[in-house]
């Protein structure tokens, strides 16, 4: 009997055990058997064994670099804007910032008959981080309620104070800080590398935000926080003097021409210099973007992406690509620049400065699918809107553009002299947003702006955040 009982849990032990890896096997594991089939699948035949060496000793990019797109290349354009001078952002994300300074740069270096001219991107910058310090503490105390990992809460406790904007932040930082010329207010060692002195403001910031929390979960009057937050503030204020220097709030300025003619030396306070030096209306300018996650034809507004408090948020009309190209000609022909929006981590040649659809064969080297549609690249985090540059000519054949001239913040080291030829394939891939006049915009589209917008989170793959 003895016997009969431990037969019988002996098979019922080993029935168990069975089943049991049998589940295992289908709980999404690898599996010994599968890692062993995937072993034995591969073949080291004489083409995998020669890439296989060479990947493990050299970049992959220069192997996969289409060769026949590089030979190709040429840097002929039909019609250019005279930009004179590139621009360099060294190592910080403010290409948003440059770009935008830089669309006004030609009306400015025309107007004055100068050689060259450029703002001050560090005065501006300035501004920027002290705002959206203060942003960040005011959305810490709005949602003092949310639990910890609130995703929202979330979002900006990762990144409090980051170098990125777009055209609405620089629109929003000239209408209450003006501008000055980059004598005034030169670049620091900190301006052109910031990585250290954010992570310090991240830091500090971080802790401030745990204070306020504190606060308001003992239920101090708001009163109370905000003048904590006005003292955390002016310790931000000082972090930001002791990186960049005091923004000036008068200066005397004066030019000299290309005829080497001499200005007289005149006062102003940043405002008035723009008032005067440059005068455009930035509410004329309206921001148009492909958005293929969304539908078209409507107004999308980014909830709390902002850099000034009492400013509008980030909002666009989701348009075809055919009318952000089409557009972009027509101001282009006028000599008008167009700041433009797009994904430059995507098949980009550095060394030559070009932008073209296949410039790498990823997919051939490694033997594998790499293709996805603009939607899915969004979707899946894969495509991102990371930097802003400047159109500043087109080469048109048969009524149609093949190639763009991009005016880069990279330097003179990157690209041809700074410049980068962008085509016409690339442009649809990955162009996301323009800025551009409303004049050049039809009725029935500015029409859109008036109307109710859809509000997106923070955290949409359209968030302009360019670096």
């Amino acid at each position: 009997m003895r016997n009969i009982v431990l037969s019988t849990f002996i098979a019922i032990l080993l029935t168990t055990t069975t089943a049991a890896t049998a589940l295992a096997a289908d709980d999404g594991s690898i599996s010994p058997k599968m890692a062993k089939s995937m072993r034995n699948s591969l073949k080291l035949d004489s083409k995998t064994r020669a890439l296989q060496n060479a990947l493990t000793g050299t970049d992959a990019g220069k192997l996969a670099i289409n060769r026949s797109i590089v030979q190709a290349h040429n840097n002929v354009f039909s019609h250019k804007i005279k930009a004179k001078g590139i621009t360099n952002q060294k190592k910080s994300g403010r290409c948003w910032l440059f770009a935008s300074l830089n669309v006004m740069r030609p009306a400015v270096i025309e107007k004055y008959k100068l050689e060259g001219f450029e703002f001050s991107p560090s005065y501006l910058a300035f501004w920027d981080k002290l705002e959206k310090a203060n942003c960040f503490l005011e959305f810490m105390i709005e949602l003092a309620d949310r639990k910890p990992l609130d995703r929202e809460l979330d979002y900006f406790l990762k990144d409090p104070i980051p170098d990125g904007g777009w055209w609405r932040y620089t629109v929003a930082l000239i209408d209450k800080y003006g501008v000055v010329p980059k004598e005034i207010m030169s670049e620091s060692y900190s301006s052109e590398n910031t990585t250290a002195m954010n992570a310090v403001l991240k830091n500090k910031l971080r802790v401030d935000a745990v204070k306020l929390r504190a606060m308001a979960a003992k239920k101090k009057p708001l009163a109370e926080i905000r003048a904590a937050k006005k003292k955390m503030l002016a310790e931000v204020y000082r972090i930001l003097v002791m990186n960049y220097g005091s923004p000036p709030t008068e200066f005397s300025y004066r030019y000299v021409d290309k005829d080497k003619k001499v200005s007289e030396m005149k006062k102003y306070t940043p405002k008035s210099f723009y008032k005067e030096w440059v005068g455009v209306d930035l509410s004329q300018y309206v921001n148009l973007s492909h958005d293929p996650t969304q539908p078209l034809n409507k107004l999308y507004r980014l909830r709390r992406v902002k850099n000034i408090m009492g400013t509008p948020e980030l909002y666009y009309v989701n348009v075809p690509i055919a009318m952000i190209k089409d557009l972009s000609v027509k101001a282009l022909m006028d000599d008008q620049p167009v700041l433009f929006a797009a994904d430059a981590g995507k098949d980009m040649d550095r060394d030559n400065g070009i932008m073209q659809v296949g410039l790498y064969d990823f997919a051939d080297i490694y033997g594998v699918d790499l293709k996805m549609s603009k939607a899915d690249r969004l979707l899946t985090r894969h495509g991102v809107v990371n930097h802003a540059m400047v159109f500043i000519g087109v080469d048109m054949q048969d009524k149609k553009p093949v190639k763009w001239l991009v005016e880069n913040s990279w330097g003179k080291e990157r690209g041809k002299d700074g410049l980068w030829t962008l085509y016409d394939k690339w442009f649809d891939e990955h162009v996301y947003s323009i800025i551009i006049k409303k004049a050049y915009v039809p009725n029935k589209v500015l029409k859109i702006f008036n109307e109710k917008a859809v509000e997106l989170p923070p955290w949409s793959s359209m968030n302009l955040l360019c670096k």
